[in-house]
């Protein structure tokens, strides 16, 4: 696989799973977000100012279990000789979260505690794709879990054309931006329908599909 290719691949599936988590847990856990999560603050803001959720302490948790997991997931990096690893990691946790929830649900509804418990878990896989983005910046197009930096890059880029008559170099940046907030887009829509249909259980697929890119490009990971 070539590497323009691979990162093109890795940008559109991690992307993917942010946007896809993040509605997921929106829709299903109680309006929680799982990868944008300064996006809590405002809802535990709003969740006290209207006197309308009793969890929302919740919110607040979040902010924590992250930032332990984005250190975690630094030093799994640091001590590991292939750098998807941490990827891999991630996709079993969500994988095992989705497995978990649906399992439950197959007996009895599913307690709030134990809910918003798997919902942390998939903060911390979220935290794990933010420290490979953060410490791998070459091997994706942007940040993968909050776009306002690629919109930011994105009115630049387009403003550069405007001005180059959309050379080859802002025609490039342009496509790059579109796997990003595409790969993003589509997977907000997707865990949106799904949590909609299947809760929060819904968060298996994006899992399986991490864990299968991580199988293919397993080979290519091993650190220089």
């Amino acid at each position: 696989m070539e590497q323009p290719n691979t990162i093109r691949y890795i940008t559109l599936l991690l992307t993917f799973c942010a946007g896809f988590c993040d509605t997921a847990t929106f829709v299903a856990a109680d309006e929680l977000f799982s990868a944008h999560v300064t996006g809590n603050f405002i809802v535990f803001a709003y969740d006290l100012v209207h006197y309308e959720k009793s969890q929302a302490w919740i919110k607040l948790l979040s902010f924590p279990v992250f930032i332990v997991s984005v250190s975690i997931g630094g030093r799994i990096i640091a001590r590991t000789a292939n750098r998807y690893t941490v990827l891999a990691i991630e996709g079993l946790l969500m994988l095992s979260c989705g497995l978990t929830i649906l399992a439950m649900e197959y007996f009895a509804p599913i307690p709030s505690g134990t809910l918003f418990t798997i919902a942390l878990a998939l903060v911390f896989a979220m935290g794990l794709q933010n420290a490979f983005s953060r410490l791998y910046t070459k091997e994706t197009y942007g940040p993968t879990t909050i776009m306002t930096g690629n919109v930011t890059q994105l009115a630049l880029d387009l403003e550069m054309g405007l001005r180059t008559q959309f050379d080859d170099s802002v025609g490039t940046a342009l496509k790059k931006q579109a796997f990003t907030l595409g790969g993003f887009l589509g997977g907000c829509l997707c865990g949106g329908l799904l949590a909609k249909q299947m809760g929060l259980g819904s968060v298996a697929a994006p899992g399986v599909l991490l864990l299968l890119m991580c199988v293919a490009l397993f080979p290519l990971g091993r650190k220089d």
